[in-house]
């Protein structure tokens, strides 16, 4: 005796009670929006905005903020002080981003990360 498939509400062809296809997908759709929801909460715990960066900018920017705050030395990530503000200090983090600190005597507060090219055009007056 064979079996017969059935056609799914969802269009999809097989055997069983429900399309496993469907489940399968949903089940997908589920778990990336759980990682996208974990990965949301992590800004709450940033000192600067980081919302709007790439993934391995966030990362980096995160480990050299963490560094920094046991009293790691600037200059072990590259780290520069700015020609025209000499209490300002750019660490680059990627190739293309930089992340801009103020130095406040015993430590570094990170004020934001921004692009390379908008690092770049900014006054020297307007950091």
């Amino acid at each position: 005796m064979s079996r017969r498939k059935k056609k799914f509400p969802c269009g999809h062809r097989g055997y069983g009670q429900l399309c496993h296809r469907c489940a399968q997908k949903q089940a997908e759709q589920e778990q990336k929006k759980q990682h996208k929801l974990e990965w949301e909460a992590t800004f709450q715990q940033d000192p600067i905005d980081l919302r709007n960066l790439p993934k391995k900018v966030v990362v980096k920017s995160r480990l050299v903020i963490q560094q920094l705050q046991i009293q790691s030395d600037y200059r072990q990530f590259h780290g520069k002080r700015l020609r025209h503000d000499r209490s300002i200090v750019s660490i680059p983090i990627t190739r293309n981003y930089r992340l801009i600190c103020r130095d406040c005597g015993q430590f570094l507060a990170p004020e934001a990360v921004i692009s390379h090219e908008d690092y770049n055009v900014v006054k020297p007056g307007n950091l």
